[in-house]
Parts: C-alpha cells; structure tokens; sequence
C-alpha cells in the first residue's frame, strides 16, 4: 500500500456524533483498526504518517484554551457518546508508540471543527445542516440549550497546516491542535447563519435526549491553544467565520437551486 509514497496523511475515520451514537462497534473498528493498518503498512516501507486526530480527546475538559498537554476529562465508558474520543486516543497512542519503539516518524494533529464548502450535514455536521436548513426556510434546529461553544477552522487554513506539518523534523513524535480560536455559541452561529442567509427560518431548539437518545452527552466548549503550531510552522488561520459561511451559503444555494430545477418542491431562500 505504501510503497512509492514519499508522506502518508491518514485523514480517514468515522465522523460524526450520529454515526457514533449509531454504530458504536463499527465506529470503533474502523477507526482503531483502520490506524492500525495504516501504522504498520507505513513502518514495513518507512513512509512518514500524519495523523488526522480530533479535539474530542479532550473531552470535558473546559479551560480556556486546550494545549496539547492539557488532560482529558471525559464521561463513563457506559456511554458510548465517548468511544469515538476513546478510539481517536487509541489512535495517537500507537503513532506515538511506532515513533518512540520503532522509529517511524508520526506527527499528530488534533483538528478543531474543520469546515467549508462541499461538507456534508449528514453526519451531523452543524454549519451545512444550519445553511440548508436556512436556505429552503426551515428551522435552524440547535440541539440543547445553544449556549455550548466551538471555534470553526476553513478547511483550506488547515490543509495547509497539515502540509506544512507532516515532514517538519521537529514535528515528529508530536501533537499539533489546527483550529482557529474564534469562540462562538451554537445559538449566535444559527442566527449568523440567518443574517447571512437573508433567511426567513426560525430557531427551534431540540432536547438532546430527542436528538440522541437518553444520557448523551455534550462538551460545553472546546478552544485549541495554537502556541505550538504557531511556532512550527507560523501557523495563523486567515479565514474569518463569516467568511466560511459566506462560502458555504453559495455552495449550498447553487447545490439546492440545481436540485430544485428537477424538483420543484424543493424551495430555496436567500
């Protein structure tokens, strides 16, 4: 599989809280086995690999800006709203071990809700659901209260960074956070997403229990310190929220008014 290959970036893994909370087991294999695979593939014809990690290692962990060092706090094992956090853990566990026992070099990144156009809601993914949602005037449905936070990264930024990352010597054998620490509630991001829109949707708030069934869980907030990233690399994400959005809302528009050209009771705002 790896032969030939000057870098590995090994971005594949099942996403999404409702594929989690669906398929717990299959979640698991394909995310700790998949690495696994890649891990021993990449060592047997010493191919660098990049690691595409996740801020939900972290967890619980509130502080106001997660270093790569920091702890995590996560639930009960019970819960399976935690082994895709468990699984990603997993997965840094063994690049870190191939690096120190065999010498493979690995670098980790934890990304920090990477977006932008072409993302798919059906996963759960909140700013695509929010702009279709917005766009053919339905409500924006923000599960819980709304007031949990998260910073939102252009996928363009983070690519970026993961180029400039995967064979930088003094990134080996490390962990990297790739976000953009711009905080924002679930709640403002639905109402930009509103303005942005011109829509004429309303918010409709929809209890956790009813979204994913009883016990889940949610993190309150999650905030990448980028200190280490920025030292590496020079690392500082250009893009701006609104700009995101504004990218996605004409993806989305154009995807939506193309769909309803063949099914007219598809209707689209903005």
């Amino acid at each position: 599989m790896a032969g030939g290959a000057d870098t590995i970036f090994h971005l594949a893994a099942a996403v999404g809280v409702k594929t989690i909370m669906d398929d717990p087991l299959e979640s698991l294999h394909t995310n700790i086995d998949g690495t696994a695979t890649i891990l021993a593939a990449a060592h047997r014809h010493r191919v660098p690999v990049l690691i595409t990690s996740t801020s939900e290692v972290y967890g619980k962990n509130t502080a106001n800006a997660l270093r790569e060092d920091d702890d995590r706090i996560l639930g009960s094992s019970l819960n399976s709203r935690w082994s895709y956090a468990e699984a990603k853990a997993v997965d840094e566990s063994l690049a870190l071990a191939y690096w120190r026992q065999r010498g493979l070099p690995t670098v980790i990144v934890r990304l920090f809700n990477t977006v932008g156009p072409r993302q798919t809601g059906r996963y759960g993914m909140v700013i695509p659901r929010f702009v279709d949602q917005a766009l053919r005037g339905e409500p924006l449905t923000v599960f819980g209260d709304g007031t949990q936070t998260r910073c939102f990264c252009y996928v363009g930024d983070a690519v970026d960074a993961l180029r400039a990352l995967a064979n930088h010597p003094d990134a080996r054998g490390s962990t990297v956070n790739i976000g953009r620490p711009e905080e924002i509630s679930i709640r403002a991001l639905a109402e930009r997403v509103i303005e942005l829109s011109r829509s004429t949707s309303a918010i409709e708030y929809v209890p956790y229990e009813q979204a994913y069934g009883d016990g889940f869980e949610d993190m309150l907030r999650r905030v990448p310190d980028i200190a280490r990233a920025r030292a590496l690399i020079g690392f500082e994400p250009q893009t701006t929220l609104n700009d995101i959005l504004r990218m996605v809302i004409r993806e989305r528009a154009a995807a939506l008014q193309s769909t309803s050209l063949t099914d007219p009771t598809v209707p689209v705002f903005g």
